[in-house]
């Protein structure tokens, strides 16, 4: 049996880690169970990035997400109706927090009754077998997996499995649904749901899906890594009407979609989690006008603030452009300084659609320069500490006017380093050692020299004796003209005696 908590946090990032920490404690002090469920499960286990972090309680998670806030979480949506509540917890982790609930249809096609319930209940009333799986966050059964109706081995075959034969007629909306999650992972649909599907859309059941349902399935596809593939799903399945007759008309943007896509590619790359549902759903809806779009938006269920946002977005960052290429960020720093706050859907959106070659150029340099300098900005601070200065507000200025120096191109090596260090930090260079002169020894000679004297000496005592054998040699090899003229006298004297 794979242990699912230890593949659950070695694939959490540690700010997911942290928020999954800190309900569970939470949890625990309110008594409740909990449980992570839904995508966040159905990702884990099919190898996909875990986007979010879907919760759910045995109780109301309202008061849980007043705590959250206190954290620094943002409630992006919660309906009170139905205990789900979307929620950005701190590290900009997205998620939510939903009650486990059951819901009750008296007939086919009805508004279900909703009915507060335990884990299982839930989980056998939702939509796919693949969505009906959940791991235990409990003390007592930490890593469990609850998996009432089979839906890993679903997930093991490739096939995307309604629970119910009224799956379709109860929700409509999962017509769509079913499309865009085999679209997103490549499954196919298992062989009744597929007869289902094609009942359902013979009876026109696509046609009673609500504008505020398929409004829900557009925000999904505007978050999912490869939203052109499910679109065009829909399209060939000739769905795209009950989404909106104006996109149906008009068709995706998919020329768009592929560049912001492109641009994801990127931003992952740079270490960036970037979230762009707003670029990504101009994208989606890009051919329409703009009276188009706000109608659009407001069949979807989008409130006055979200449309506003949605329609501004373009105006916004094009005026960061603007403010990008002007005289005040025209030193690397500042504008280092202000990219590194503009929201990352807007460096996005600029990325994949500004032909600006000034903006982009300082994009493009903050992405793949300036941010991997100020990783390595920690090496500079050791580099200070070293020449002997103590930490602190001025350590750290000093600190921060090398890295804008090095946006500049200036101080890539250690030596470069270490003179603009010493010279805002009024460090001098330690004085070079003076060379002591040597001591003398007896008559005023070192014994260096002394011992030089006596080499040489010793030198000239051997030369001297090695010429003087050598002249002892000449002379027995070669006698003077005296000793030879001797010789000859005695010769001669010796043999007129004999005579």
């Amino acid at each position: 049996m794979p242990d699912y908590m230890f593949l659950l946090e070695s694939r959490l990032s540690p700010e997911q880690r942290a928020v999954m920490m800190r309900v569970q404690e939470l949890a625990a002090a309110m008594g409740f169970n909990l449980y992570l469920t839904g995508g966040t499960v159905r990702d884990l286990i099919t190898g996909a990035s875990l986007r979010d972090l879907d919760f759910t309680v045995e109780g109301n998670p309202s008061k849980m997400a007043r705590e959250l806030e206190k954290g620094g979480a943002k409630i992006l949506d919660e309906d009170e109706k139905l205990r789900h509540i979307e929620v950005l917890f701190a590290g900009d982790v997205e998620g939510s927090i939903s009650a486990a609930r059951d819901d009750h249809y008296v007939r086919p096609g009805t508004r279900p009754e909703i009915r507060w319930s335990t884990i299982m209940e839930d989980l056998r009333r939702r939509d796919f077998s693949l969505n009906s799986i959940a791991i235990s966050l409990n003390p007592a059964s930490r890593g469990l997996l609850l998996d009432p109706t089979n839906g890993l081995s679903d997930i093991e075959r490739g096939e995307v499995r309604a629970l119910t034969i009224h799956s379709f007629t109860n929700q409509p909306v999962r017509l769509l649904r079913l499309l865009r999650f085999s679209a997103r992972m490549g499954f196919k649909p298992e062989s009744r749901t597929q007869e289902w599907f094609d009942l359902a859309i013979e009876r026109d059941l696509h046609h009673t899906i609500t504008p505020e349902d398929a409004g829900g399935e557009v925000r999904a596809v505007a978050r999912e890594e490869r939203p052109a593939v499910v679109l065009k799903a829909w399209e060939q399945a000739h769905l795209m009407e009950a989404v909106n007759a104006n996109l149906a008309k008009r068709h995706p943007d998919y020329e768009a979609i592929n560049r912001l896509m492109k641009t994801r590619e990127d931003l992952f790359t740079a270490g960036f989690r970037p979230r762009l549902a707003t670029p990504m759903l101009l994208a989606i809806l890009g051919k329409m006008k703009d009276r188009e779009l706000n109608q659009a938006l407001s069949k979807a269920g989008y409130r006055s603030a979200e449309i506003d946002r949605v329609e501004g977005f373009v105006e916004e960052a094009e005026s960061a452009q603007k403010e990008l290429v002007g005289k005040k960020l025209n030193a690397p720093i500042d504008a280092y300084k202000y990219l590194e706050q503009l929201p990352l859907d807007q460096t996005a959106y600029l990325l994949a659609e500004s032909r600006n070659s000034a903006a982009l150029s300082k994009i493009k340099a903050y992405l793949n320069k300036w941010r991997p300098m100020r990783v390595g900005l920690p090496t500079v601070g050791n580099e200070l500490a070293a020449l002997g200065m103590e930490r602190g507000p001025k350590f750290d200025s000093i600190v921060e006017q090398v890295f804008a120096i090095q946006l500049t191109g200036r101080g890539k090596t250690p030596e470069e380093r270490e003179k603009i260090l010493r010279k805002l930090s009024g460090i001098k260079e330690p004085p070079k050692k003076k060379e002591t002169p040597k001591k003398a020894g007896k008559g005023g000679a070192t014994k260096a020299e002394a011992a030089e004297a006596i080499a040489g000496a010793n030198a000239a005592k051997a030369g001297a004796a090695a010429k003087a054998a050598h002249g002892k040699d000449r002379g027995a090899k070669h006698p003077t003209a005296k000793a030879a003229a001797h010789a000859k006298s005695g010769g001669a004297k010796k043999s007129s005696g004999r005579k």
